[in-house]
């Protein structure tokens, strides 16, 4: 419609005047437990997933609409939890929350979010060309090895609780690189690796192939999952470590890892290269090349992703 830039299908919707938006929505027992996290952990985690999707389009964060759904028994002190992690995170962010909306809910906590950003340029994921390089920020799998931990009964490592419970949107990160570089396709990592590279790939109409070896696996999840291929698969496919994933004109970044890792303490690592065909592919650790299925995590699996 007129006024739209950009609609359904990318981390945001683009409108004229440079406004992004994009809504979040955080449900209790499918995004969180109880038993798992405390409350403001819960709000500070879905407001950054929120904001995340304004550093996926390179955009400077303006604000946040919060809608809060909670049972009447406790709100007082529980909505105050949550409410205390939500504006956490905006303050981190260097945002306002700007309004929103509350309301009893007969059934779990639910928050939605929505994010108000501004961008004179904001990338989209559909830019990707043959023979750009892929490459992602920090490292892979912390939250998903945290899930793993709490599952079987046990506590996470610290490094891997706070992947699931402070993830911080970056936002400063993708700022700093788009203003360097050209930047052709840029994603979030809320699916996984494999699922994200996935939509870069379809987005662009590319083949993605990505290297075992290369993908930046997180440290602690050695004391979490034993067999090296698990880990390799928690970066894949366990989802939600917010950190991008964008392709560049290939060498266009090789003088600015030092400076970029100096500035944000964070690793920037080549996983990949994009290829002319479609699809996802692996090159594994004996340096054979194999079909991967871009699929990260799914609120909705097939009976073939199960």
């Amino acid at each position: 419609p007129s006024g739209v830039i950009l609609g359904p299908g990318d981390d945001c919707a683009v409108l004229e005047g440079g406004w992004v938006v994009s809504t979040d929505l955080s449900v209790e027992g499918v995004h969180f437990c109880r038993d798992w996290i405390t409350l403001d952990e819960a709000g500070f985690r879905a407001t950054s997933a929120a904001l995340s999707d304004l550093a996926a389009m390179a955009a400077e964060p303006v604000g946040v609409l919060i809608s809060l759904a909670f049972d009447t028994a406790g709100f007082e002190v529980e909505g105050a939890l949550f409410q205390q992690g939500v504006s956490e995170a905006c303050k981190g962010a260097g945002v306002q929350i700007l309004g929103g909306d509350l309301s009893r809910s007969p059934g779990p906590t639910f928050v939605n979010v929505v994010a108000l950003g501004r961008a004179e340029a904001p990338i989209s994921r559909s830019g990707t060309e043959v023979g750009d390089e892929l490459w992602v920020t920090g490292h892979l799998g912390g939250a998903a090895g945290a899930v793993v931990s709490w599952g079987r009964g046990g506590e996470p490592p610290d490094p891997l609780r706070r992947c699931f419970t402070r993830p911080r949107p970056r936002i400063e990160e993708a700022l700093w690189l788009a203003d360097r570089i050209e930047i052709h396709g840029l994603i979030d990592l809320s699916d996984g690796l494999a699922g994200d590279a996935g939509h870069l790939a379809a987005a662009a109409g590319v083949a993605v192939v990505l290297e075992a070896s290369a993908i930046p696996v997180h440290p602690s999840l050695a004391g979490v999952v034993k067999p090296p291929g698990e880990a390799l698969r928690l970066a894949l496919a366990g989802g939600e470590d917010f950190e991008l994933a964008f392709s560049v004109p290939s060498g266009a970044l090789d003088e600015m890892v030092d400076s970029f890792q100096d500035s944000f303490g964070l690793p920037l690592t080549r996983v990949g290269q994009a290829e002319a065909g479609e699809g996802l592919s692996l090159i594994g650790p004996d340096g054979m090349q194999m079909p991967l299925a871009p699929h990260g995590f799914s609120h909705f699996p097939s009976e073939e992703d199960m």
